[in-house]
């Protein structure tokens, strides 16, 4: 027949057991988790994306500021695909440089 005290120590072992399994499991996520990023600035740097590409302004998740409207910048640039750069501040898109380090200028792009 089991007792109390038996149910009781079969619970306190099986507690360890599952705190021991969610210790891995987080370190397992850890692991896995800093893969996901190395390969998602790898995605960013490849495809020159900003902030506001992956709509990430700093104000959290599906929030805007009260009246106020997304500012898309006038395209001044076209590349030799159809894609298309305003020439604003921060990095340039990758066609951009890869044509500048071809010996080609900006102007050779430039919309009219």
């Amino acid at each position: 027949m089991t007792t109390l005290s038996d149910i009781n120590s079969q619970i306190k072992k099986h507690d360890e057991q599952i705190a021991q399994l969610r210790r891995q499991a987080e370190e397992l996520r850890n692991q896995e988790r800093a893969g996901v990023i190395d390969e998602i600035r790898k995605k960013i740097a490849e495809y020159g994306l900003s902030a506001a590409d992956l709509k990430l302004t700093g104000r959290g998740p599906g929030r805007r500021v009260a009246g106020a409207a997304a500012s898309k910048s006038v395209a001044k640039y076209r590349g030799p695909t159809g894609e298309t750069w305003s020439g604003g501040r921060g990095r340039k898109p990758r066609w951009v440089t890869e044509a500048l380090a071809a010996g080609k200028s900006l102007s050779d792009f430039e919309i009219k």
